[in-house]
């Protein structure tokens, strides 16, 4: 066993254009925003991104970044559509492959466990069939004969997850509400990094929380950044709920001026230009 910490910047130095990315988190919930935004500090490009979008997704698509896009949706939640993953959809900046949700669910669980697909009920007599003729069906080979979407596995070159907390060794904990399937994006991928709110000593993850909020198991996990606030503007609970006044801002400010206020520099000066325009 390692000390896997290192910083956003070092973590995606690990990772290059052309890269399949998995993103974890959902629409404008707990999202690795630390290190997507160190993601867009580096030169890297041609992604192949894979989430359930949020901010996230509009980022690197207003930057530019995306070549395409595997999703069921991208939303900021109190924002119903992420205004900039919409507008580089309409100019045509990326590919787009939008599946149900459940469906992009049994992809990752066919990528975590080695498989080529699943079979999954989810799509079945819907346009998702007809938007996306790649997709395939299968036949029980059982007294049922019942007819399944083959859903090809996910597969993931790296994937990004935000957590509450996380030891130096690479377990990962939540301790809000849902999981948003982080430990999937984490078995999924060939390499995952977690950023988290703190980094704590083993023994403190179950100090005050049970172990099942254990989410992330340490051989998923490549590296640990710790990132305060580093889910910002997105909420992390129990730490802080999502920021809304800022998300505004983000939803209605033209993203070279969003750019030039708030991403010019480092996480350092992001959080301070945040503070200062609160």
């Amino acid at each position: 066993m390692s000390d896997k910490t290192m910083t956003a910047d070092e973590a995606v130095a690990r990772l290059h254009s052309g890269m399949t990315l998995g993103i974890g988190g959902w629409g404008s919930r707990r999202k690795p925003m630390a290190l997507v935004r160190a993601l867009l500090r580096s030169g890297i490009t041609d992604l192949t991104v894979v989430s359930y979008g949020g901010p996230d997704v509009g980022m690197l698509a207003a930057a530019g970044r995306i070549r395409r896009l595997v999703a069921p949706f991208a939303t900021l939640d109190s924002i119903p559509l992420e205004p900039h993953f919409r507008a580089a959809r309409e100019r045509g900046a990326f590919e787009l492959t939008e599946i149900d949700e459940a469906m992009f669910m049994w992809g990752l669980h066919a990528a975590a466990n080695r498989l080529p697909f699943l079979p999954v009920r989810a799509g079945i007599g819907s346009d998702v069939m007809r938007v996306n003729p790649g997709l395939r069906t299968v036949t029980s080979p059982y007294d049922d004969g019942e007819t399944f979407v083959a859903m090809p596995a996910l597969r993931l070159d790296a994937a990004l997850v935000h957590v509450n907390r996380a030891d130096r060794l690479g377990n990962g904990q939540y301790l809000g509400p849902d999981p948003y399937f982080d430990d999937l994006f984490c078995e999924a991928a060939d390499t995952a990094y977690v950023s988290c709110e703190r980094v704590v000593d083993t023994a403190e993850l179950t100090k005050d929380a049970a172990p099942q909020s254990l989410l992330i198991k340490r051989h998923t996990v490549t590296g640990v950044v710790e990132a305060p606030n580093g889910a910002h503007f997105t909420s992390c609970a129990p730490d802080y709920g999502r920021d809304e006044a800022f998300q505004k801002t983000y939803a209605t400010t033209p993203w070279p001026q969003f750019t030039a206020r708030f991403l010019g520099g480092d996480e350092q000066a992001y959080q301070s230009a945040v503070r200062e325009g609160s």
